[in-house]
């Protein structure tokens, strides 16, 4: 069962998960109730610190309420809606099949299984490390889907990958070798990624404009009239990932009519919650300094990618978070950890006022977090004032 930890922020009772995921409606009213009446002295006024707190209570440095998340039972009309309709019942526990480190708002979520299970094309918009792949390779893991995985960013010949060869070998004549996209697409209700679709070539969507296409969904062997053709099998689900903004160089103008085919999800970048929940699950160790740094430094990166007139072309991902991170757990100092991970991807053109420069500024109020891994990850340089402000009448 699920657990949420409910805290005052603002002024109003909200449930959080460990996913960062606001779940309150996901709690009984009366649970709501019960919380607010006890008067629990703690405030999260920091964001992304709900495996911090979970830590605390299960030390017992604080009191707070930890709740199991009840999901609300359906109703005779519901559970005969969902007996005619076995994609609503599915849909309906699609949270339940969210990975804990999956940062994906659950409305997003819903409509990207419902897609996969609809059979749907879905192309999944956004900045580069945003974790667009993972977000389709887990979908696929999580509904127990064929997985497969095509980089046309990468494909010199698009033909030869999609869909074969044509080879002569003596003795046996000319004989055509099918690609493994053919296999793909003839696998029911498989889930095949279209990794980096907005850098593939011109050629690569033509091929696949029929192959898209509701009313079509099939492959021509031969660019000939009456060529044989390969049909896509039922419930196959197309996933693309497409990088589309001025900061991304080798991206083309993606064809109308191809994306056109596409149901749109956007994925955005973490916010500090997010990027700090996710590095504390998966270095839980590190000190919670450091990982707050971290999530710090990118997030001022990407709102400073956001003003009018920004002085970076470029923001940290959260792929550059979790090799920070990394970094640091393996004793690196942060200076030295983005200074081999981060400085990299900025230009130093123009001294003081280069790319490198303004970064290397953001880190340096960052610069004293030294030897950042301790046992059972608590901080040397901070307290638990840092992350609660605890006080009599918090709640």
């Amino acid at each position: 069962m699920k657990t949420a930890i409910i805290a005052k922020v603002d002024g109003k009772l909200i449930a959080t998960d460990s996913g960062g995921n606001n779940v309150t409606a996901l709690v009984k009213p009366a649970t709501l109730e019960r919380v607010g009446e006890q008067e629990m002295p703690i405030i999260i006024n920091k964001a992304g610190v709900w495996q911090a707190a979970k830590n605390r209570i299960s030390e017992g440095k604080i009191k707070a309420i930890m709740v199991e998340l009840e999901v609300q039972k359906p109703t005779p009309t519901m559970k005969k809606q969902m007996e005619e309709n076995p994609v609503m019942a599915l849909i309906a526990t699609a949270v339940e099949k969210k990975p804990v480190d999956l940062f994906m708002p659950e409305l997003k979520w819903r409509h990207l299984v419902r897609s996969v299970v609809r059979g749907k094309n879905v192309m999944m918009t956004g900045g580069a490390g945003t974790g667009k792949t993972y977000k389709a390779q887990t979908v696929a893991s999580g509904l127990e889907k064929p997985f497969f995985f095509f980089n046309l960013g990468a494909t010199q010949d698009p033909r030869s990958t999609l869909i074969g060869n044509t080879h002569f070998k003596e003795g046996e004549g000319t004989f055509f070798n099918p690609s493994l996209f053919i296999q793909a697409i003839q696998t029911p209700g498989a889930v095949i990624l279209l990794d980096e679709l907005s850098r593939a070539n011109p050629e690569a969507a033509n091929i696949l404009m029929p192959v898209l296409d509701e009313g079509q969904r099939y492959l021509r062997l031969d660019e000939q009239e009456g060529s044989p053709t390969v049909k896509v099998a039922e419930g196959v689900c197309f996933i693309a990932t497409a990088n589309i903004g001025n900061e991304f160089t080798g991206t083309r103008v993606m064809d109308r009519a191809l994306m056109d085919r596409f149901t749109i999800i956007e994925v955005d970048a973490l916010d500090i919650a997010g990027e700090t929940s996710l590095l504390t699950g998966k270095f839980p160790t590190l000190r919670k300094d450091a990982i707050n740094a971290i999530a710090e430094i990118a997030d001022m990166t990407r709102k400073e990618l956001k003003t009018e007139d920004p002085r970076i072309d470029t923001a940290i991902s959260t792929r550059s978070t979790l090799e920070l991170a990394g970094l640091m757990y393996d004793g690196f100092k942060l200076t030295e950890a983005v200074e081999v991970a981060v400085l990299p991807f900025y230009n130093a053109d123009g001294g003081m006022d280069s790319e490198r420069t303004f970064v290397q500024q953001v880190v340096q109020k960052y610069s004293h977090i030294d030897n950042p891994v301790v046992e059972g990850g608590d901080e040397t340089t901070t307290d638990d004032e840092d992350l609660f402000n605890i006080t009599d009448d918090s709640y």
